[in-house]
């Protein structure tokens, strides 16, 4: 009874906000639907991987994530990118929006077949960036993990696209932004869906 008297407290205490946001996560969790919008970061990242890790042990059934991004974090990137290669549920990455830098890299960990994008979406590749700092010693440091990061973010490009190394290598130096078709033709995207039924 003291139980249901304090739920009933805490719920008088949560702003409607708040309660709408619950709600809609669980119906996303319900359709086995996880959302990755906003920055990259480490906060991010965890709530993804729980959500991921939480849908796989529940059940095979694929997984849906729905990537509106224009990056962030590399490392938190990462972490996102290896879990969703990691849970035993098939995944298959759904572009909206903007899916730019880690979002790309987030976006990239699904099977070439499983990653598709509603009409408007926009890609973005580019190199990673950092804000070197401290004594000349520690950016020596730091610019040798940029260029490192570099080359394994061009790699992994590569070779989920079936693009050349040294093209991707160019092609990073800037901001390379993509339609649907052209990320299709870059081998970024296998197709573009615009309802929900197309998925299946």
């Amino acid at each position: 009874m003291t139980d249901l008297i304090r739920n009933a407290d805490e719920s008088k205490d949560t702003k409607p906000d708040e309660r709408a946001g619950s709600l809609a996560e669980q119906l996303a969790l319900d359709a086995r639907f996880v959302l990755v919008f906003g920055e990259v970061d480490d906060v991010m990242a965890r709530r993804v991987c729980e959500r991921l890790i939480l849908l796989a042990q529940k059940s095979d059934a694929p997984i849906h994530v729905l990537v509106s991004s224009p990056g962030g974090h590399v490392e938190s990137g990462d972490a996102i990118h290896d879990m969703i290669r990691f849970v035993r549920a098939p995944v298959t990455t759904i572009g909206s929006g903007w899916v730019a830098s880690a979002g790309t890299h987030i976006f990239l960990a699904a099977d070439k077949a499983r990653r598709v994008c509603l009409p408007n979406t926009r890609f973005m590749i580019h190199q990673p960036s950092g804000g070197a700092g401290g004594r000349a010693s520690d950016i020596a440091i730091q610019a040798r993990e940029i260029i490192k990061t570099r080359e394994r973010m061009a790699r992994l490009i590569a070779r989920e696209t079936g693009q050349k190394l040294e093209k991707v290598l160019v092609d990073i130096e800037r901001d390379h932004w993509m339609s649907p078709d052209e990320a299709i033709e870059y081998g970024i995207v296998s197709r573009v869906i615009e309802r929900q039924a197309d998925l299946a």
